[in-house]
């Protein structure tokens, strides 16, 4: 009994002992997180481009009288009427042209009579030459005064001419259709040679807007691209990009793009607009938003080193879309960061990289 006493103590001690291991020590590798990252690469961002400009006439016609010296006798339309080609606008009191019309018409038959008697006295000799009837200076006089006669007589049937071109002038018409912009004709005021059109039209009633855009942008705009213009009165109006233009501004940096849009009585040239080009797309140095972290600094990414520590790097972000920033500024391509910027890490930190694309086609390929 008493040996028992001894052994039983004896082996729960040495069963306590052989409990309590030495415990293993961690390496701060060991402790790292997992995390993913991906890289800044191109890729293509698609999103919405906003840019505001002026509503101006997509081509204009001037309306210039084509003779000088008459006065205005009616001014036949107004501001913000629709004409047709060809469409009177404003006639021209005729009195004045229609006294030398008649006068030239009158000289122009009196110089055909001229002519047609000097050609019969030319006739007259036409084979007399050398018979001795008439000398020969009065049978070349004959002929040199036939000749005269009718050349003077096309001199006046083009005078003629030319007066009657001019009544059918004094009529002045639109060139083109299309919608009265500006007036500046009243009855009264002489046609004279001015550098102010009389009237201004928008072809065909079409308005555009015209916008700016800087370099970057109009590499993300295309022609035929939809895109809604907001109005000043706060109706939208969708419209298409019909010119982009093949420079840009060696000063501002910016190019022109025009937006034909429909032909509406609320869409007025002089206006002004703004336009959200909801599909623009275009490839640029991107990560995604996600990556993006904001503090007092600025926005910045967490950049993963060849020793897997990371560090906060400031950049400049750029239009947005598809779930991405552009980069306009920041790390270059093939850099790797953290893809998720709220992983509460911090400079120095020691992480295990995880490829955010390998783990996303993960699931996929069981």
């Amino acid at each position: 009994m008493q040996l028992s006493r001894f052994l039983v103590p004896a082996a729960c001690a040495i069963s306590l002992a052989g409990c309590h291991k030495p415990p293993v020590k961690q390496t701060e590798a060991d402790q790292a997180r997992a995390v993913r990252v991906t890289r800044i690469e191109s890729r293509s961002i698609v999103g919405s481009l906003a840019a505001s400009g002026d509503l101006v006439s997509r081509e204009e016609a001037a309306v210039l009288p084509e003779v000088n010296g008459y006065r205005v006798s009616r001014v036949l339309v107004d501001v913000g009427q629709y004409v047709k080609a060809g469409q009177t606008l404003v006639q021209l009191d005729p009195t004045l042209i229609q006294a030398q019309v008649a006068q030239a018409e009158a000289l122009a038959a009196q110089a055909d009579a001229n002519a047609l008697q000097a050609e019969d006295q030319a006739n007259r000799v036409k084979d007399l030459d050398g018979q001795g009837v008439l000398s020969q200076e009065q049978i070349d006089q004959r002929r040199l005064q036939a000749k005269a006669a009718r050349a003077q007589a096309r001199a006046q049937a083009a005078s003629f001419k030319d007066f009657k071109t001019r009544a059918s002038k004094l009529a002045v018409t639109a060139p083109v259709s299309g919608l009265v912009l500006e007036k500046n004709v009243r009855p009264g005021d002489l046609s004279a040679g001015t550098a102010t059109p009389w009237f201004r039209l928008a072809r065909d009633g079409e308005i555009e807007l015209r916008a700016n855009l800087s370099e970057p942008d109009l590499a993300r705009v295309r022609v035929g691209q939809s895109v809604d213009v907001t109005l000043p009165s706060g109706a939208v109006a969708r419209g298409h990009v019909r010119l982009i233009s093949p420079q840009v501004n060696a000063q501002t940096k910016l190019g022109e793009v025009r937006i034909l849009l429909p032909v509406r009585p609320d869409i007025r040239a002089g206006g002004f607009g703004r336009a959200v080009f909801n599909d623009a797309s275009a490839m640029a140095l991107a990560v995604p938003e996600t990556a993006v972290r904001y503090d007092a600094d600025g926005a910045g990414v967490m950049v993963v080193g060849p020793d897997n520590r990371v560090k906060r790097v400031l950049i400049t972000a750029g239009p947005r879309g598809s779930g991405l920033v552009q980069l306009v500024a920041g790390p270059p391509a093939g850099t790797r960061i953290v893809q998720n910027a709220g992983s509460l890490l911090l400079d120095g930190d020691l992480i295990k990289p995880q490829d955010a694309t390998v783990a996303a086609e993960a699931p996929s390929r069981k």
